[in-house]
């Protein structure tokens, strides 16, 4: 059974806020995949069900952001899946606005959710897809080019997304349902190959 966790701050004020798009992520998945996320274990909001054949438990942390190794460590205690079969989804601000990352491992690269998991499951050998939320402009050559002004604060993260940044996070939530997929049947490398240069 794989686990994905998406990432977030549980309650309506966060609802749209950038540090959440783990959570739009796993909503997606759940909703394309027919899995309501109805349970509340492991201090996680949670639902299990089937992805292309696959047995999943998709989880929302309860806890917040920095405390999010508590959830997952409980979801270890609980169903004591190996490594191999976490999938956690967070954002990054190192990351334009919709660009998505597979990793088969890796330090959190300092994001706060990241480095309580690895603290508290004791490992980074776990998957991970990383979302990113950083602004971006169009330079005179037409390249897109990262907005680096007031980005590494904690109120951009906690700030919410504009209607055109909703526009372009809704169609990639839909990208990383689909790398979810292709990790289930394929595995992490193929879509790694598939996803990580588009």
């Amino acid at each position: 059974m794989k686990i994905i966790v998406g990432l977030g701050n549980p309650g309506r004020g966060y609802g749209n806020n950038r540090h959440n798009v783990g959570f739009k992520c796993v909503d997606r998945l759940a909703q394309l995949a027919d899995i309501r996320l109805s349970q509340r274990r492991a201090k996680s909001q949670m639902g299990t069900g089937t992805i292309n054949g696959q047995q999943v438990i998709l989880a929302k942390p309860k806890t917040y952001m920095n405390l999010s190794g508590q959830a997952v460590q409980s979801i270890f205690a609980k169903f004591r899946p190996s490594l191999s079969d976490l999938v956690v989804i967070y954002d990054d601000l190192d990351l334009a606005l919709g660009t998505i990352r597979i990793r088969e491992r890796g330090s959190a690269g300092g994001h706060n959710g990241m480095k309580s998991i690895i603290n508290l499951i004791g490992s980074q050998e776990f998957a991970r897809i990383r979302v990113g939320i950083a602004p971006v402009t169009i330079d005179e050559s037409g390249n897109t080019v990262i907005v680096q002004q007031n980005t590494k604060t904690p109120d951009y993260v906690l700030s919410n997304f504009t209607s055109k940044e909703k526009d372009v996070i809704k169609e990639t939530c839909n990208r990383v349902a689909g790398a979810v997929k292709y990790i289930l049947t394929e595995g992490i490398t193929v879509a790694m190959n598939n996803y990580n240069n588009k």
